[in-house]
């Protein structure tokens, strides 16, 4: 299979590049689309053997749930019977955007959609290309991200090529995406809801809606959404993480690193840390949100330069920082 990447305007997408995105849709192929969080791979969800063909793409775990993507409320009704008020209030508030909530799914759902589960998770995206892709198609799609499973998430059209050139139909490149890192996902089928992943909408915006939500451990909940059980966001090299401008421990394992023989790389903000020159590595910007849209990239980049090791300077977990800490961490495991 050939892929094909084709570039459309993200503020006024092509009648007629959206046009051949939805037939290859239409006929169960697999097309990658920009959303504000991070590129998606998009199929009918309401066709299993199209749904399939994503997890084969991405090399994915047959238990991991995938998110469905509306471009209307309308849509919201095909995939689920029931709408808790408080989902009401927050779709309200947030969609279209970085916001996926976990409902009870109808049975028009594909199981192969939910990982075998009785919930679906869905969202509406805030990006006028995957919104006309939708609407093209005249139904929901899935969207994961759009790379091989376990590798940092694809922020660009490059990236999704890297990563799946060959083995799907199409690339819809419109740039990079806005904010770099997953939607959020809170489970509404439960009181206080859930947040099962950090991501693009914060916590305390969510709060300052509904009032307290909670978090966690509980692999009853956590399954049903992605992102949440398998290595995930990681890059080739091994990920370290330095606390905030702890030069001295950052320069300790730069030079341990070395000792044994490793090619060091480097992701930090800080005035503290002052890598040395003959380092590769990014300096980021202090401000979280650039931060947050330049992560993955950063990561891909260091891996493009064969370093075997990264260290990475954390950030404080509150807003935004509690999804980009999320991410870290997640990369950081074995």
């Amino acid at each position: 299979m050939k892929t094909q990447i084709v570039k459309v305007s993200l503020e006024n997408p092509e009648y007629n590049i959206i046009h051949i995105a939805a037939e290859i849709l239409k006929i169960g192929g697999l097309v990658a689309f920009p959303t504000e969080t991070v590129y998606g791979l998009g199929a009918d969800a309401f066709n299993p053997d199209a749904v399939r063909r994503v997890f084969e793409a991405k090399n994915r775990p047959q238990d991991n749930p995938l998110i469905v993507h509306i471009s209307d409320y309308n849509q919201l009704m095909e995939i689920t019977d029931f709408i808790p008020e408080v989902g009401k209030i927050i779709t309200n508030a947030f969609w279209p955007g970085p916001l996926t909530i976990v409902v009870k799914a109808s049975k028009f759902i594909p199981t192969v959609v939910t990982g075998g589960m009785e919930t679906v998770a869905v969202r509406m995206p805030k990006n006028k290309v995957a919104l006309k892709l939708i609407d093209s198609l005249g139904k929901p799609i899935v969207g994961p991200s759009a790379n091989l499973s376990g590798k940092p998430s694809p922020t660009t059209a490059e990236h999704v090529y890297q990563d799946l050139n060959g083995k799907i139909d199409l690339i819809l490149d419109a740039g990079p995406t806005e904010i770099g890192v997953e939607s959020t996902v809170v489970d509404i089928t439960v009181q206080p809801p859930l947040i099962l992943r950090f991501g693009g909408l914060t916590r305390e915006k969510i709060e300052q809606l509904i009032g307290d939500v909670e978090t966690t451990e509980d692999l009853k909940y956590i399954r049903r959404s992605p992102g949440t059980r398998y290595r995930h966001y990681a890059p080739e090299a091994k990920v370290v993480l330095v606390e905030r401008g702890d030069a001295l421990t950052f320069n300790r394992l730069v030079q341990k690193y070395i000792d044994e023989g490793f090619k060091v790389g480097y992701i930090v903000y800080s005035d503290e840390i002052k890598p040395d020159k003959n380092l590769v590595g990014k300096i980021v910007s202090k401000d979280i949100e650039i931060y947050a849209k330049e992560l993955f990239q950063s990561l891909r980049d260091l891996d493009m330069q064969n370093v075997d090791v990264i260290l990475v300077e954390s950030v404080e977990a509150k807003g935004i920082g509690t999804a980009i800490m999320d991410r870290l961490i997640k990369a950081s495991k074995p």
